[in-house]
């Protein structure tokens, strides 16, 4: 069967979130379980397309509100898992960014211009899965607009990764569309705005979301598609995203200062953990909590500055944060590096290679996510034999089981609050006092199976089913 997947990130070409984790894993996972995988993204001005070569292998072009832009197909020379494909159209998409401000007429160009290269092809993929708001024309174009009638017979999925952004733009703009029955606009509307993610629900064969409880918490809390989702639940399902355990792996993983397996995890775990510690000058004897992500709200991060500047004096531990994002957290972050030194640090911006060797050398991990649609972060940290410390929502329900609870292992809150994450703190702290359980339950988490290979084979049963 072959699939093709159509994103706006793909790991390691372009990451702003866990969908690139997700899209730069899985057609690779679907390949070992003999389908054929690929990939279509922009062409962007980053550091992979700078240092790598690519093939030009079509070229059209793309008329939009008023301008004819040439694009063409390149695709990646460079030896790989799967195929990745680039939509390159340089006045758009050639940016050293992923997203902007306003992104309609660079991602609705990046669609069509898919579309106008697939319907090429002598051979036609047997699915379409396109991936968030920003490919969720797709599905809508593919049925109701005239220039693709010829792949009007064609499965598409659509993979809800976050409901909170949707792509919303004008009805002013529906023109940039290419031409359709008009009476059909409503596929197109939620709310009186154009919404890419609510037509994708309304038009693709199956829509899927990253966890079994994202998928039910979007019935009542998807940023106004409750209804749509509710309506349209009959062709929905939550499948719970995996991690590349190739990648992610202790025993092999170049990043970390000494690998480890499950039978010498607490030495290789304890040398990572010295390394961090002498890196930003903790105590290596205190319990090490770690948080890596972005800052915005769903993440919880909003809280941090007020948890550490009230309690961190009096709890015995060591606070290491990785991120960046809301410029109010970076900034009040920041200023506590001075007051907390010793206990506390805050590395701003992103680093591939430090964020495997915190998974490696942090006690705990915290994620005190108020929206949480899968997460991988949690996933990797028990990979590493780290424990999580989350909120009770979507994937984290689903992956995490608090240390309390019968064959338990993580923290669990129930409520994302200062006082919330203070006690969960104290938790780890008297978790990390109790070495026998600790021990225990690291153990017991790096035996944890989180591998795509499972989830592959949910979207394959998917895939069949479609094509039936």
């Amino acid at each position: 069967m072959t699939i093709i997947h159509v994103a706006a990130e793909c790991f390691p070409v372009a990451k702003v979130g866990g969908l690139a984790d997700v899209v730069g894993a899985l057609p690779k996972f679907q390949n070992k379980n003999k389908e054929k995988a690929e990939v279509i993204m922009p062409f962007y001005n980053l550091p992979f397309t700078q240092k790598n070569k690519f093939k030009e292998i079509y070229k059209g072009e793309v008329p939009l509100n008023g301008v004819n832009y040439t694009f063409r197909v390149v695709t990646l020379l460079k030896e790989s898992d799967f195929t990745i494909n680039f939509i390159d159209i340089p006045e758009l998409l050639y940016t050293d960014y992923v997203y902007s401000y306003d992104d309609t007429i660079r991602f609705l160009a990046f669609q069509i211009a898919v579309l106008k290269w697939i319907s090429s092809w002598e051979n036609k993929p047997e699915i379409i899965h396109v991936h968030d708001h920003h490919t969720g024309l797709i599905p809508f174009m593919m049925t109701q607009s005239y220039q693709f009638d010829d792949l009007k017979l064609i499965p598409t999925v659509f993979t809800i990764h976050n409901a909170q952004y949707q792509g919303w733009f004008s009805h002013e703009k529906v023109g940039l569309i290419p031409k359709f029955d008009f009476s059909k606009v409503g596929l197109l509307d939620w709310s009186g705005e154009i919404n890419p993610m609510a037509a994708a629900i309304k038009c693709a064969w199956a829509v899927t979301t990253v966890s079994p409880s994202y998928m039910e918490e979007l019935k009542s809390k998807a940023n106004g598609l409750e209804d749509l989702l509710k309506y349209e639940s009959g062709k929905c399902v939550g499948i719970l995203n995996g991690i590349d355990t190739e990648v992610w792996n202790p025993e092999t993983d170049e990043y970390l200062k000494r690998n480890y397996k499950k039978t010498t995890a607490v030495s290789g775990k304890k040398a990572n953990k010295n390394w961090l510690c002498d890196q930003y000058g903790f105590n290596r004897n205190k319990p090490l909590i770690a948080f890596i992500g972005r800052f915005v709200h769903d993440k919880g991060c909003d809280l941090f500055a007020e948890v550490f500047t009230n309690y961190l004096n009096e709890l015995e531990v060591s606070i290491l944060i990785l991120g960046s994002g809301d410029p109010k957290v970076q900034e009040d972050l920041t200023n506590l590096n001075d007051v907390f030194e010793g206990d506390y640090k805050y590395v701003s911006g992103y680093n591939e290679a430090l964020s495997h060797v915190i998974y490696a050398g942090a006690d705990f991990l915290l994620m005190p996510s108020r929206v949480e649609p899968c997460g991988l972060n949690q996933m990797y940290a028990l990979r590493y034999g780290t424990v999580p410390i989350v909120n009770n929502v979507g994937g984290l329900k689903d992956t995490i089981l608090d240390y309390k609870e019968v064959n338990g292992f993580g923290i669990v809150i129930h409520e994302v609050t200062v006082t919330e994450i203070k006690t969960a703190i104290e938790e780890a702290v008297q978790l990390y006092n109790n070495q026998l359980l600790l021990k225990k339950i690291k153990n017991q988490i790096m035996k944890i199976d989180h591998s795509w290979l499972a989830s592959a084979k949910e979207y394959q049963k998917l895939y069949q089913k479609l094509k039936k």
